[in-house]
């Protein structure tokens, strides 16, 4: 237990170290970081509440047309993202695939796809086939395949084998294995997870939009580099509302999965 203290310790200086933190400047800058807060915030009065309101969010509707841009960027970044990482993850599975250079392969892919983070492969997609939701959806498409992938392999190597030997007892092949004795096991976990990634897709596709892959992340951007602090308040709010709600809906529907039997 006093290893582990000392490791601790010299592990926590060490990063601060490395990471240059310095907190006498951290304290003289935690004013700063309140006043630009304080300035987003918009002036609203009791007698002139509604006409404070409207003035605050006067670009609703367009607001609106990019948060739901945003929404079906992460959900076809979702789908594919899915579809993707179903087809991969059984072969990734090392008690399913005893084949170690095609183990090997698919597990590689995943690794690669889920390493390098959205907003790289945004910028990469930007610059490909230029600004707009499409590059938003391949870029979190992508990193969605290689985290779901992940999860949906290690699911599969927990799965009871007795169903798998009677399959391949009875003449099945390794296709029919994972269709009747694999997927029904596995599928409302594959389903709570990529719910799951829904939710973290919505906030990853408002960050992929600072760098021109559309939706309500590029509005926020322009918002903040042109200094128009109440946009911004009222972007963020809006972000944060629509996040919950999907939250919360994704929540109801996952229990909802996982409490009963998924048949397949």
């Amino acid at each position: 237990m006093l290893a582990f203290g000392i490791i601790f310790v010299f592990a926590l200086f060490a990063s601060a170290y490395v990471g240059e933190v310095n907190i006498s400047e951290f304290v003289d800058g935690l004013p700063s970081f309140f006043n630009y807060f304080h300035q987003t915030l918009p002036e609203i009065h009791a007698k002139t509440f509604q006409s404070d309101i409207a003035d605050w969010y006067w670009g609703i509707d367009k607001w609106m047309s990019f948060l739901w841009d945003t929404v079906l960027i992460a959900f076809l970044a979702t789908l594919f993202g899915f579809v993707f990482a179903f087809i991969l993850c059984f072969a990734a599975s090392r008690n399913l695939n005893k084949n170690y250079w095609t183990y090997f392969i698919c597990r590689r892919i995943m690794e690669i796809a889920r390493s390098v983070p959205e907003l790289v492969y945004a910028l990469i997609f930007v610059f490909s086939f230029g600004i707009g939701p499409f590059p938003g959806v391949l870029a979190i498409a992508v990193h969605s395949c290689g985290a779901l992938g992940k999860l949906f392999s290690e699911i599969n190597e927990n799965v009871d084998l007795g169903a798998s030997e009677g399959v391949l007892a009875s003449g099945g092949n390794w296709f029919q294995v994972v269709r009747y004795a694999v997927v029904p096991q596995v599928f409302p976990n594959f389903m709570s997870y990529t719910l799951l990634r829904f939710e973290i897709n919505v906030r990853a596709a408002s960050v992929v939009g600072f760098v021109g892959a559309g939706g309500i992340g590029q509005e926020l951007m322009t918002s903040i580099r042109q200094f128009l602090y109440t946009d911004v308040s009222a972007i963020v709010l809006m972000l944060v509302l629509a996040v919950s709600v999907i939250d919360v809906s994704c929540e109801k529907f996952r229990h909802h999965i996982i409490g009963q039997e998924f048949l397949v």
